[in-house]
């Protein structure tokens, strides 16, 4: 029988130049295609690898390197299309070591084939129980020794008889991870580059038919004045739109870099299968008829995305609106909109193609630019966090904004989003869930905890469509606040009032209103805001201008731009009533139009404005504190949390000194006691006993010290009232207490004894949860009840910093009463932020642990105690899914 391998060890990925490639196990089946590629290798490539000539392989050595175990002997290659260009290797030496050897066919060096196999054979090498790689160099050979000592590992390299000896320890690094993300960023960025910028763009199915969507495309190509040719295709007619047109793309004379396929769902296959004999570096799909429409299309779709990344295509789409790029060098409009903004300073992501048209009108219409836009749709293949590193890399573009209405990584978009978010900040509404992604019910976390986790990665989150561009436009034309000191100046009072009031509803602290009257002109706005702007006690200004009587307007706007050049502080505006940004409020930029920064952007109403500068406030909050990573802990055994992890899984104790290797199909999920596995990260359980008979819960009573409580034992039990009995300072208590139990809840209900904890204290529940997409998930809430009944709770991902754990204690709603407030004492705040960030690390280094409940923590004023912890443990059936080397998701 054929050995098998993991799933996850097939992956799609991006290749340094942009490019994509296949990435899997070797097969038997493969030994044609390995004929074939041994077969296009140089003299020289032969040579570095086995030392000597070798013109062709034997039938045996054939054999010998597809048929491995997956086990001791694993070999890796890369295919695009239905070719081999690369295969890596290891053979099992000796326990805990392996020999590596791998071969990129010529015309693919240089494009980090080799990289990118190393980082795969790592991870299953890891899996398999491996922790070193030893390989035999010729000296001449320098792109191997290069390839070895640039993957992060720590190498050590010694020359004997001829050869250089690299030893790669595989143990991951800060260094790999590093090496792996700059990897990653470089080679998307560039895949995205290569579809907004093209030399030249083909659109397939651009027919005569007057409205045709393939013809639009075509003439919104035209009409935007694309620096490149054009070639429509179609099967027929000799012209399309007086350009001529071709019957197929493989046709057309010069170089291809994007094609925009408009032709019916049933020819895209081919279409695509065409482009890549054609080398065309990326497609935009427009056509409909795939994931949208049920199961058969969603299957059509799959094969879409399979097909075109086997080729080393990127796809946007299928079922969207477009790509464009308003730089001047290239002035790409491959959409179905007429009408897309001038050049700015906003990158604009959106996964509908049916809202599509309707959101570049009202970016229009608001008199913001974009730098560029990608309508994802059905999002097969390239999605927002494409755009990311996209954008990050981009310096026309300073504001990313993001309509989702799912999610398909979303452990890596948080991690993107976390770090770009540092320079660019990244305005985002999230939508309803959609069946091609992951909505918050498949997530298996409520929706205000994706909110929880958008705001630890930096993202502001909004509600709708007229928030994200209110926040853009703030964003994108003006500075960010040092503080949440807000100045009003208005020549209404009623209006002074009403932003008053929105401030302090959004967390602002606004100062007293300057009202000036409704006879205020130029020189009263101009002075008044000059005042406010040099205030130390003012962060931010919001001008209302609404004169009853249409006068002096262009006047006011040209001396509120005057005051409000040069000043570090954001100034916006209610300026009669104009949604965007209003004519008389604009610094030219020069490029088609649109404003330059400085621009006073303007709001219907105040309260609009308000609620877009409280988003900001809370981003530049956010971006003041430096970033840290991780603190160090002391008193943790991991290697022993492990064993105990893995002994409860398998029914056995875990062999001494082995890590866990492989993934196993999940099994069903084992519960636990955690008491030992928190020890193991420094953290102690209260200590309780289950008792059966009143006589045992007295003996209990007795070893642990008066007084104690007598509890229901089930772990759920807290969450009920009724199930707990405090204070009891005695046997005959405890036997009463034990008899009430048995009356309410008959014979046969487990009981626990504990020792009373130390009062007052606050009871708190810290839980975490191990997301199929978000990955280990800590929460944290209040222990009382009506604090569970408004589902009070907050979210970070793990592992948390210090400063995530005392964000995620101050972001519920019953927060003061740590602190404090409404008669209770503060207590010990340090200390369960401590606590969070050893449960939080628990919870990152052990993907087994599917859930864990610390329920109830007490909070006293000098200690946190930990009443009941259980733990649902789980074999996972990969990695995480932003885990382990790079891969397309």
């Amino acid at each position: 029988m054929e050995a098998q391998y993991p799933a996850h060890w097939e992956a799609d990925v991006v290749l340094a130049d942009g490019g994509t490639a296949h990435v899997r196990p070797i097969r038997p089946a493969d030994a044609d295609r390995l004929r074939a590629f041994y077969s296009r290798l140089s003299a020289e490539s032969i040579y570095f690898r086995f030392f000597g000539p070798r013109p062709r392989l034997s039938d045996r050595d054939v054999e010998r390197f597809t048929n491995v175990d997956y086990v001791n002997r694993v070999a890796l290659i890369a295919t695009i299309g239905a070719e081999m260009v690369a295969v890596i290797r290891y053979d099992r030496t000796e326990p805990g070591e392996a020999e590596v050897a791998f071969l990129v066919e010529d015309a693919h060096q240089g494009r980090g084939v080799a990289s990118v196999l190393l980082e795969h054979l790592a991870a299953t090498a890891r899996e398999r129980g491996i922790e070193r790689f030893v390989a035999d160099v010729l000296p001449a050979n320098m792109k191997m020794m290069g390839v070895l000592r640039q993957a992060g590992y720590t190498a050590q390299s010694q020359f004997a008889d001829g050869v250089v000896r690299m030893t790669l320890d595989l143990t991951p690094t800060e260094t790999s991870a590093e090496v792996t993300t700059s990897r990653e960023h470089r080679a998307e960025s560039r895949s995205i580059a290569r579809l907004l910028a093209p030399g030249s763009v083909a659109v397939i199915g651009a027919s005569r038919e007057p409205g045709g969507v393939g013809q639009t495309v075509l003439r919104n190509l035209l009409a935007a004045d694309f620096t490149g040719p054009v070639y429509p295709v179609h099967r027929q007619v000799r012209a399309v739109a007086g350009v001529r047109a071709y019957p197929s793309v493989t046709e057309i004379d010069g170089e291809v870099d994007l094609a925009v396929v408009a032709v019916p769902a049933e020819g895209v296959l081919d279409v695509v299968k065409e482009c890549a004999e054609k080398g065309v570096h990326g497609l935009v799909v427009v056509s409909s008829g795939f994931g949208e429409t049920g199961a058969s299309g969603r299957a059509r779709q799959d094969e879409l995305a399979r097909i075109a990344r086997s080729y080393g295509l990127r796809v946007v789409g299928p079922n969207c609106l477009g790509i464009a790029n308003t730089d001047p060098a290239v002035k790409l409009n491959a959409t179905l909109a007429a009408t897309v903004p001038g050049r700015g300073r906003v990158g604009f992501f959106s996964q509908s193609g049916a809202l599509g048209t309707a959101l570049l009108q009202r970016v229009a219409q608001r008199g913001m630019g974009i730098s560029s836009f990608v309508s994802a749709g059905n999002r097969a293949d390239v999605s927002g966090n494409d755009l990311l590193q996209y954008w990050e890399e981009d310096a026309a573009t300073e504001v990313i904004l993001l309509y989702l209405e799912s999610l398909g990584n979303p452990r890596k978009f948080t991690r993107l989003a976390r770090r770009i978010a540092r320079n660019k900040p990244i305005v985002v509404v999230k939508s309803g869930g959609t069946p091609a992604g992951h909505s918050a019910e498949e997530l298996g976390l409520p929706d205000s905890a994706i909110s929880s986790l958008f705001a630890q990665a930096g993202l502001i989150r909004v509600d709708d469509l007229i928030q994200l561009f209110d926040v853009g436009q703030l964003l994108a034309y003006q500075p960010l606040p040092a503080g949440p000191r807000v100045a009003l100046v208005t020549n209404s009072d009623a209006l002074g009032l009403l932003a008053a009031d929105s401030c302090l509803s959004a967390g602002l602290e606004p100062r007293p209103p300057v009202n000036l009257g409704a006879a205020a002109g130029p020189a009263e706005f101009g002075a008044a805001l000059a005042g406010e702007l040099a205030a130390d006690e003012v962060d931010a200004a919001v001008v209302i201008y609404m004169p009853p009587i249409p006068g002096e307007s262009d006047e006011v706007a040209a001396e509120l731009l005057r005051v409000s050049q040069g000043s570090a502080k954001p100034v916006l505006a209610t300026f009669r009533g104009h949604l965007g940004m209003h004519p008389s409020l604009r610094v030219p930029s020069g490029s088609g139009g649109t404003p330059a920064r400085g621009s006073i952007p303007s709001y219907a109403a105040p309260e609009e404005a308000v609620r877009a500068l409280a988003h900001v406030v809370r981003y530049a909050t956010w971006r003041a504190h430096p970033a840290v990573p991780p603190p160090e802990l002391d008193g943790l055994d991991t290697a022993r949390a492990r064993e105990l992890v893995l002994a409860a899984l398998s029914g056995a104790p875990a062999p001494a000194g082995e890590e866990p290797g492989g993934f196993a199909e999940p099994g069903p999920p084992v519960e636990i006691d955690a008491t030992e596995l928190l020890s193991s990260y420094g953290l102690t359980v209260w200590p309780a006993e289950v008792v059966g008979s009143p006589e045992e819960a007295v003996a209990a009573a007795e070893r642990l010290g008066w007084p104690v409580v007598l509890k229901v034992a089930d772990p759920g039990a807290s969450r009920r009232a009724g199930t707990v009995r405090l204070g009891l300072t005695g046997p005959e208590m405890v036997r009463h207490a034990y008899a009430e139990f048995a009356d309410q809840l008959g014979e046969r209900v487990e009981l626990a004894v504990q020792r009373m904890a130390p009062q007052p204290a606050v009871p708190t529940v810290v839980g975490v949860v191990e997301d199929r997409a978000f990955g280990p998930v800590v929460s944290f809430g209040l222990g009382e009840v009506t604090a569970r009944l408004l589902l009070d709770q907050g979210f970070r991902l793990a592992p948390l910093t210090g400063e995530d754990a005392a964000a995620l204690v101050r972001s519920v709603r019953a927060a003061p009463l740590l602190f404090g407030e409404y008669g209770y004492p503060p207590v010990a705040v340090p200390a369960l932020e401590e606590l969070l960030v050893r449960v939080g690390r628990l919870a990152n280094d052990l993907p087994q642990v599917a859930r864990l409940d610390l329920d109830q923590v007490l909070v006293g004023e000098s200690e946190v105690l930990i009443l009941g912890a259980r733990a649902t443990l789980r074999t996972p059936a990969g990695p995480r899914l932003d885990g382990g080397p790079r891969r397309l998701s």
